[in-house]
């Protein structure tokens, strides 16, 4: 599994390398994020341990595995993670509204009242 994550992290999809240029050596909050990370059973395109966020992205091929995703990210918030996902095209024609989610579940995850101050 671990080589298949080292095989995925070579071979980034354009939606993921924009992705990754921002989440990358914490310049999000200063989160740490990783990518092609193996959770359990799963790899994940993005996770960042603490405060357990899964990021993922995906492509045209998972309009056909919705049921496989969502036992996927049922797994995933079982084990205590969020999950959010993006299509590709959500990343690639409008990442600042992707990456300004990505920021404010960070927000949420970290401090759930201040979240819910920010949008009153």
């Amino acid at each position: 599994m671990k080589e298949l994550a080292r095989s995925l992290r070579k071979n980034q999809t354009d939606a993921e390398r924009t992705i990754w240029q921002q989440l990358r050596n914490r310049q999000l909050l200063d989160c740490k994020f990783r990518r092609q990370q193996v959770i359990g059973p799963f790899i994940v395109d993005f996770v960042c341990l603490e405060p357990k966020l899964v990021i993922e992205i995906d492509g045209g091929q998972h309009a056909d595995r919705q049921e496989y995703d969502q036992s996927r990210s049922h797994y995933l918030e079982q084990s205590g993670y969020r999950v959010l996902r993006f299509w590709n095209n959500e990343v690639l024609q409008d990442t600042p509204a992707v990456m300004e989610a990505i920021r404010l579940t960070l927000i949420e995850l970290r401090d759930p009242v201040k979240q819910r101050q920010l949008r009153s």
